[in-house]
């Protein structure tokens, strides 16, 4: 049998491709004649470039030094360049949540991943919006390419949402080194404000109040006609434009365009290429629920299945479904889920031996 192993992370316990080989180290145990093909997955968050890096032919790795980090202080940021040429940014590498030492959603920045956009120098990006720290609708990523976003009195603002909310125009004048190929992975659907928007909806997680949320929905707003009125307009309420605190605004107006990042990781790693001639496809995640299947990672993974007609098996820490699909839960594998969280390499080894024996 050929058997394909396409996890996600299973979040805050182990990365994808972790999971992938301890799913095939199990299943092996069991089944050794089989081709077993390692194909982690990733929806355009923290991992993707290590997933991609791992189902690609031959890939390269570069890194800059000393990017302007979420807080301020400098930091080492890696890129991806695939075997085509393009070039894969994340933004987790530059600018992410998990680089704050504590949360501050008003002076958090995505310069850094402005200077890494411009350092990699190719025309050709997919830049993964996952996991940032900021709401700053895209306004350090578009000052480290030139863009200057000025006060009241003609000052520069400061970093972060803190300089959206003084920001009163911007001059592009300055605009330089942009690619012409500008592709967004992203995981939401949400605009850049409004009930749905970036502030609102990913701001509580940014350590943003309910006056912060407030503010910043406003001022994204008026970003929007600043950026129109200095010639980068963009439609704010297109679907991922608010992702990663509305760096997908800032960047679609400098012409990018938006991507769902898991269908678009798919192809990137030959998944979906590689389903219709696999006899099963195992995938998996932390939790597996009817969420799963309305746009999550699993759900694009079952659904590429079912369209070429190939099994598929769901593995997770906990299963919360009614859903057909075939699962196997690690926290009904190891008794708890604290069991599960504490050794989630071992148990899903057992699970991948689960899996191999139901098709002996």
């Amino acid at each position: 049998m050929r058997i394909l192993f396409a996890p996600d992370s299973f979040k805050g316990t182990i990365d994808a491709v972790d999971a992938a080989a301890a799913l095939i180290e199990g299943w092996a145990a069991v089944r050794a004649g089989d081709d077993l093909v390692s194909m982690p997955q990733a929806d355009g968050g923290e991992g993707t470039l290590d997933v991609l890096a791992a189902c690609s032919a031959d890939p390269t790795w570069s890194s800059v030094s000393g990017v302007c980090g979420p807080d301020g202080r400098p930091v080492d940021a890696r890129w991806l360049t695939l075997e085509s040429g393009r070039a894969v940014i994340e933004l987790a590498e530059s600018s992410g949540i998990a680089m704050m030492e504590s949360l501050n959603a008003l002076t958090a920045t995505t310069r850094g991943l402005g200077d890494v956009i411009r350092e990699c120098g190719s025309d050709r990006i997919s830049v993964a919006l996952g996991g940032s720290a900021s709401t700053d609708g895209g306004l350090g990523v578009l000052r480290a390419l030139g863009v200057r976003v000025l006060d009241e009195s003609g000052q520069d603002v400061p970093e972060g949402g803190a300089g959206l909310l003084v920001a009163r125009s911007v001059d592009a004048s300055g605009l330089a080194g942009v690619p012409s190929d500008i592709e967004l992975l992203t995981d939401t659907r949400a605009g850049l404000f409004g009930p749905d928007g970036a502030a609102q909806v990913f701001g509580p997680q940014k350590g943003a109040s309910a006056a912060d949320i407030e503010m910043l929905d406003g001022a994204l707003q008026r970003w929007a006609e600043l950026l129109a009125d200095a010639g980068l307009p963009a439609d704010p309420f297109m679907p991922g434009t608010g992702s990663a605190g509305g760096v997908g605004f800032g960047l679609c107006a400098l012409g990018a365009r938006v991507s769902g990042g898991a269908e678009r990781v798919s192809e990137l790693t030959g998944l979906s290429a590689a389903v219709p001639a696999a006899d099963l496809v195992v995938t998996g995640e932390g939790k597996f629920d009817r969420t799963s299947l309305t746009g999550k990672l699993v759900g694009h993974v079952v659904q590429i299945c079912s369209d070429a007609s190939v099994p598929v098996s769901v593995v997770a820490g906990a299963v919360d479904s009614d859903v057909e699909v075939r699962t196997v839960s690690l926290t009904d594998l190891a008794g708890s889920s604290e069991a599960a969280m504490a050794d989630p390499r071992r148990w899903l080894i057992a699970a991948g031996r689960r899996l191999a024996q139901k098709v002996r």
